[in-house]
């Protein structure tokens, strides 16, 4: 991760043509839009192991890292301004302290309802969520995950549970407040099926012996960046920052850190 920085933005204009801006006017005063208070303040969401979205933290130095850590960081070094990073245990809390500014930027799935509250750019990556099954369960498809007594657990007032509920018809799931409350609901046997991205669940299926991920998938969505509302100069940067990280190798740069050589970033906005 890099170093925050501190260097003066009057050197702004510069560095929006290095990133292509050529129509966006330094006079709107982005910075102040972007990093009101000067340091970014980046909304990231916690869970055992980071992975495109989620960030894990170091259990020694508690540290966070993962691939919105790297994007965060390379940010506010484009801006010349410290980065912080609030951590939340959800992407629904994180979207509401987004909605009311309390953080500055952030990176998560989108839906209709999350587009009420937040405003989003482009996305890096194009997710499935699907379900993680128990061994004991015996479920072998998405089909056997909707029937009645089945325990279905996903994480509150996200994304992937709004499209859980919206498609299951025999049952409904359970909302639990973080990845890591999930999982110990799945290991001690009060969950047969846990809703969440399929990349996510990748690493999440070894630490449960006998689970599986079923085939197929439930919803797909984009992981976009996002910005609190009114502000259109703070959303026309970070959407340029992104597309240009993504075209750069930046994006995959981060990918690669965190162990995800084999995941796809999303294409460039059309």
């Amino acid at each position: 991760m890099k170093k925050p920085v501190t260097r003066v933005v009057a050197s702004a204009v510069t560095m929006i043509s290095l990133l292509g801006v050529t129509s966006l006017c330094v006079a709107a005063a982005p910075l102040k839009e972007i990093a009101p208070t000067g340091t970014l303040r980046v909304g990231v969401v916690e869970a055992p192991d980071a992975g495109t979205f989620f960030v894990a933290k170091d259990p020694t130095t508690h540290a966070v890292h993962g691939v919105t850590v790297d994007l965060g960081a390379d940010l506010a070094h484009e801006l010349g301004v410290p980065v912080t990073y609030v951590v939340f245990p959800n992407s629904g809390a994180c979207t509401e302290a987004t909605h009311s500014g309390a953080v500055d930027v952030a990176f998560m799935p989108v839906d209709a309802l999350r587009r009420q509250q937040v405003v989003f750019g482009p996305a890096y990556y194009q997710v499935e969520s699907t379900y993680l099954v128990s061994g004991q369960s015996k479920i072998t498809d998405l089909a056997g995950v909707d029937q009645p007594g089945v325990r279905v657990v996903g994480i509150s007032n996200t994304t992937t549970i709004r499209a859980s509920a919206r498609t299951l018809h025999h049952t409904v799931p359970k909302p639990i407040d973080s990845v890591q409350a999930a999982v110990e609901a799945m290991r001690s046997g009060q969950a047969d099926a846990l809703a969440l991205g399929r990349d996510t669940l990748k690493p999440i299926m070894a630490q449960l012996p006998g689970s599986r991920i079923v085939p197929g998938g439930f919803q797909q969505t984009s992981i976009s960046i996002a910005v609190p509302p009114g502000r259109p100069a703070a959303l026309a940067y970070v959407s340029t920052f992104l597309e240009h990280a993504k075209t750069s190798g930046a994006v995959r740069r981060a990918f690669d850190a965190a162990g995800l050589q084999d995941e796809p970033i999303a294409a460039a906005s059309q």
